[in-house]
């Protein structure tokens, strides 16, 4: 526990309470998906092409990955409070521009701003693995983004309902309120859990190269971001596949969107539950095993003449079912591998997963056209969790290399 006294709930003078983390972790996870059943809407709004509107995932993404490079040494550096505080206060700023964007070159860049929430992901993270053993991270961390899976998982349905009674602005304004209680939450329950800060950024930079030398955190990292690539993907491809290919409402397009993360939040419960039974090494195999499969079934349907909605987003289920037994079990990884680094370890992790998915996401957009359907959105996710396996059975065996090492 790194001599943390025990949580206790609004008590800003010690570490934040499982349910404060959740939430931080929910409202980074909520501001990624609830306006993608709108995305036709504001596309048709601005009377802007698709692949500009798609931006608000893609660049959203690439974004991210500055933050959350930023984020860990900083947290590492200042403190986990701060820097989260800070975050969550552009992120309302952010979603207040968005909601009340007139020009889509107003919403674009407000939206890129939002990427600032995403501090949470590396925060709660990295504050875990403060207070916890090596052992227990991956089961806090499954337990945690189980928790947190709710909000993706109902926020495309509230998202779709919301852009057909109110508009797509009405998206926005939940996400700014939803900052705006996570924030306040924060400042009264999240006390600093970093007790070993940098004295200096000079200090903490020469002790990088300790991490990004090492083989098992890029095992980890690759993996982990292989595996986002997959949900990503489906992400950012599966409003057009669901408009365009299968002639959804937004409303009806959130409910197919549930599988998703129905799926994360069972591969989450299985972290929980089996990480320190199992390992992570073969929790990380299993789930991109059980993506690669369930996802070569639904191409295999569709080429088969299947034509209904389900025969692709009801396979999707184990996207997020491998996501749920991947990427908690690879941030784990990488944050064992130097814990004096954590945040650094979570930021950069984080970044590797979200450039994976916004390099796919960007790919998946260039590549979809009506003509094609689904299939350029499934060959992407396929191979990306084929790749996956690979890298979460390299890094299976530099940790047996590892452990052979020290007996």
């Amino acid at each position: 526990m790194n001599n943390l006294s025990k949580p206790r709930f609004l008590d800003p003078h010690t570490p934040p309470t499982l349910f404060t983390l959740v939430v931080i972790a929910a409202t980074a996870a909520l501001s990624l998906n609830i306006f993608l059943p709108s995305l036709p809407a504001i596309t048709e709004y601005f009377d802007a092409s698709y692949s500009v509107v798609q931006f608000l995932v893609s660049g959203y993404l690439l974004t991210t990955v500055i933050v959350q490079f930023l984020v860990g040494p900083m947290s590492d550096r200042f403190g986990r409070r701060p820097v989260l505080l800070v975050g969550l206060a552009l992120f309302v700023l952010a979603s207040i521009l968005c909601a009340t964007a007139t020009s889509v070159y107003v919403l674009l860049p407000a939206r890129v701003l939002q990427a600032s929430v995403v501090a949470g992901f590396a925060v709660s993270r990295a504050a875990i693995r403060d207070m916890s053993s090596d052992g227990a991270a991956a089961s806090k961390i499954g337990y945690v983004t189980m928790g947190m899976a709710i909000a993706p998982m109902t926020a495309p349905m509230v998202g779709g309902f919301l852009q057909e009674i109110y508009g797509w602005q009405s998206g926005f304004w939940v996400l700014a309120a939803a900052g705006g209680f996570t924030l306040l939450l924060c400042w009264r329950d999240l006390g600093e859990t970093n007790r070993h800060k940098s004295s200096s950024f000079m200090v903490q930079v020469s002790s990088y190269p300790e991490l990004l030398k090492s083989r098992r955190f890029w095992s980890y990292a690759t993996c982990g971001g292989l595996g986002s690539a997959c949900f990503f993907a489906m992400l950012g491809g599966a409003p057009f596949v669901g408009d365009k290919v299968y002639g959804l409402s937004p409303s009806q397009l959130g409910i197919y969107f549930m599988f998703t993360p129905t799926g994360y939040m069972i591969g989450n419960f299985f972290t929980g539950r089996f990480a320190e039974r199992f390992g992570i090494s073969r929790l990380m195999i299993a789930g991109a095993t059980i993506t690669s499969i369930g996802m070569s079934l639904s191409l295999l349907v569709i080429a088969l003449g299947a034509t209904h909605p389900l025969a692709f987003f009801a396979f999707t289920i184990s996207i997020g079912l491998g996501n749920g037994l991947v990427i908690p079990n690879a941030t784990a990884g990488m944050l064992n591998v130097h814990p004096r680094l954590a945040g650094t370890a979570a930021g950069l992790g984080g970044a590797m997963l979200t450039l994976c998915g916004a390099i796919i996401s960007a790919i998946v957009a260039s590549l979809l056209t009506v003509e094609r359907g689904v299939f350029p959105l499934l060959i992407c996710i396929i191979i990306s969790a084929l790749l996956a396996l690979f890298f979460a059975r390299y890094a299976a065996s530099l940790e047996n290399q590892a452990l052979e090492t020290a007996v």
